[in-house]
């Protein structure tokens, strides 16, 4: 680990450090932000009261004002649409999340991602308003953006079933043309199927050493599989690779139906049904049945340097992403390290261990930002000007215990 920064004591106590004007210049656009959006829904609102006055004009009134704020700011109409839809959600249905962002205590982002994110679901809304706000206050954009759709996720869950059905009925495949003799092959499936096919192209792209990227053989992957039927052509240790997906489900809801919904990473809820097809003998699942109030923790303390297999897969699991702040890169790409390093007596084991990205694993030993495991697998970092950031994994590991919790 690197040693203290050597810039922390050249500024003087109580002046401004870089680091606090270019906080300071972020905080002054989003306020300013906030005061884009309320005028652009004042001049909305006052275009509509003069229509009012000229039926015949009425209804252009918002194509005009689009054309005007586009204009005015340069930008296309459809940027200039997308600004004056979320201003008028923020001013209109959601003042509480605008009162915070003119006071810069959320972000831009944080407020598009809540009107985005609750639109979808007009029946409770506003019940949810104060809860997704206080986590927007608190939490990075990019775990934000997770949370709001675990929350939207849990809303549905009632009609997940139902919805699903309806949704595998209009599954299709469609060609649409596109520039320089290219086409687009668009297949609308079952987000569980989706997610496999892509994994198993990237696997399989991923053993061709050659010049092109990852993107292109994936498709070239893609197009060799659907046209020729086989995989003779691949080397005979990717023939009939297979990705692995975590779908995680309590235990009361396998068992008796009711409880929350299961869950498959990067997917979302998935109907009972479609969770017990998957918790059969099916290889390639890793199968995590959740106890309401109980799990398991696994060490291997200081016998040995490398996670095992299973460790590395509960602590990816726990995580989901690379626990640096805001990082949105999976776990599964990531690697596991030790928080306090093996060499300087770290153990491995859950408390001790979390994913990271290459980039960030590499930030984390070779500057001077500062990582300290937290309880619960949440990790702090302080960075070189002394900020600190608290990153927390977006799934607990539950404790198993021998005797039943008293009542």
């Amino acid at each position: 680990m690197s040693s203290p920064s050597p810039y922390l004591d050249e500024v003087p106590e109580g002046i401004p450090t870089t680091l606090d004007w270019v906080v300071l210049s972020a905080d002054m656009a989003t306020i300013h932000a906030a005061q884009r959006y309320a005028s652009i829904v004042e001049l909305w609102d006052d275009a509509i009261r003069a229509a009012t006055r000229d039926e015949g004009a009425s209804v252009l009134v918002e194509r005009s004002v689009r054309l005007e704020v586009a204009s005015a700011l340069r930008i296309s109409e459809h940027a200039a649409g997308r600004l004056m839809g979320v201003g008028r959600a923020l001013v209109k249905r959601y003042p509480a999340v605008w009162e915070s962002m003119s006071h810069a205590d959320i972000t831009d982002t944080h407020a598009t991602i809540i009107v985005d994110g609750l639109d979808e679901l007009e029946i409770v809304r506003d019940e949810l308003v104060s809860e997704v706000l206080a986590l927007a206050e608190e939490m990075p954009t990019g775990p934000f953006r997770r949370a709001v759709k675990r929350i939207v996720d849990r809303e549905r869950e009632a009609t997940i079933a139902e919805r699903h059905m309806d949704a595998v009925a209009r599954r299709h495949v469609r060609v649409e043309p596109g520039a320089d003799g290219m086409a687009w092959l668009t297949a609308h499936l079952p987000a569980v199927e989706a997610h496999a096919i892509h994994g198993r192209l990237t696997a399989i792209a991923k053993t061709f050493d050659d010049e092109r990227i990852l993107d292109q053989k994936r498709a070239d992957v893609f197009g060799d599989l659907l046209i020729d039927g086989e995989t003779e052509s691949l080397p005979d240790t990717v023939r009939g690779i297979r990705p692995t997906v975590t779908v995680t489900v309590p235990a009361l809801t396998l068992l008796t139906g009711d409880g929350p919904a299961a869950q498959v990473d990067g997917v979302g809820p998935i109907p009972l049904d479609r969770a017990r097809e998957l918790c059969g003998a099916a290889s390639g699942w890793m199968r995590v049945l959740t106890h309401p109030e109980t799990g398991v923790v696994l060490s291997v303390g200081r016998e040995q340097y490398r996670p095992p297999a299973d460790l590395r897969r509960l602590v990816a699991w726990r995580a989901a992403r690379c626990m640096a702040p805001g990082c949105g890169i999976p776990a599964d790409r990531c690697d596991i390290d030790h928080t306090v390093d093996w060499h300087h007596g770290g153990h491995t084991d859950a408390t001790n261990l979390a994913p990271l990205c290459r980039g960030h694993h590499t930030l984390k030993h070779h500057t001077d930002w500062q990582v300290t495991a937290k309880p619960g697998g949440a990790l702090e970092w302080t960075s070189p000007a002394g900020r600190i950031y608290l990153v927390k994994p977006e799934r607990r590991i539950p404790q198993f215990t021998t005797d039943p919790p008293p009542f």
